[in-house]
């Protein structure tokens, strides 16, 4: 018997009711809570109203098939996360290949083997987990971070990132593609010495600067963005307190609630060099306390543009 970290809620399309039927009192055994659908529109409506963990997925049904279905749920926001495990009695490659490119993590064959789904099940609500727990920290830095596929195909973005990136006319919404200009960069970038490694883009008045965090972990990119009109963090915290730019990262991360030691790690330098640069920036900010230079550079990285 294959066990659960955690209970989890499942949603269950298909449209045999014998398939639903086995399913549902397997997985309730699990101690799983399940939803169920019988299409790919009601399973839509569903997913939205109730945020399943993970998906099961018939491949083939009436109307709406389970490829479609899969691609427009997995094209909203909140979804991106979401495991899509796809069921069907076809192995072939084609029904692979349509599942994965549809947004699917995994494929089993139908009749269902219960031990190797929830074996799978397992694997998959763990790694989604862990992405939204890395999702959380992100957002929770009020950093600008959006990820794309190689070819600029937004795979998800942190809030900030989505509310920059709308200011400039350009759509967030899992599935779409960020600007030509981006996309042409991102081809480019690593195959041309030539090419630098940031881009800055101007429209609707807004001017972003991007700047690629990682490359190609995985077929995905992920990059920092930047508004110019504001600068950096460290930039605004260096201007605002007349910092030296190492400093000025320090703080950054000291606003973010992180220790010494985690500062430390974070710009790979010792927890005594920390120190000597915390001392010089209490001393310009006028302050005793790690939290009253926090609070004064949260003031100043929080303010209204």
């Amino acid at each position: 018997m294959v066990e659960f970290a955690e209970p989890s809620h499942v949603l269950v399309v298909d449209d045999s009711p014998d398939a639903l039927t086995m399913l549902v009192d397997a997985l309730r055994m699990e101690g799983m809570q399940v939803s169920i659908s019988v299409n790919g529109r009601q399973a839509i409506a569903m997913a939205v109203d109730t945020a399943p963990d993970i998906v099961l997925m018939d491949a083939v049904m009436p109307g709406m098939n389970g490829f479609e279905t899969c691609e427009i749920l997995k094209s909203g926001r909140g979804f991106e996360d979401v495991p899509v495990i796809f069921m069907t009695g076809y192995n072939e490659s084609e029904h692979v290949v349509r599942a994965l490119a549809a947004g699917g993590v995994d494929f089993i064959s139908k009749p269902i083997v219960l031990d190797q789904l929830f074996a799978r099940m397992r694997v998959h609500l763990s790694n989604a987990r862990r992405a939204r727990s890395a999702r959380r920290a992100l957002d929770s830095t009020g950093r600008r971070i959006v990820a794309c596929s190689v070819n600029g195909k937004i795979n998800w973005s942190t809030p900030q990132a989505a509310e920059l990136l709308e200011r400039a006319g350009i759509r967030v919404e899992t599935g779409a593609y960020l600007p030509l200009s981006v996309v042409n960069w991102l081809a480019a970038f690593g195959t041309h010495d030539t090419v630098p490694d940031v881009l800055r883009h101007s429209r609707n008045g807004v001017d972003i600067e991007f700047r690629i965090v990682a490359d190609a972990t995985d077929g995905e990119i992920l990059m920092r963005l930047i508004d110019r009109h504001r600068g950096t963090d460290e930039e605004q915290l260096a201007k605002a307190f007349g910092l030296s730019p190492r400093e000025a990262e320090v703080l950054v991360w000291l606003a973010h609630g992180k220790s010494n030691k985690e500062i430390a790690d974070i710009l790979e330098m010792s927890p005594r060099t920390v120190n000597k640069h915390l001392e010089q920036i209490f001393n310009k900010l006028a302050v005793e306390k790690r939290t009253s230079a926090a609070t004064m550079a949260v003031k100043v990285l929080w303010r209204e543009s």
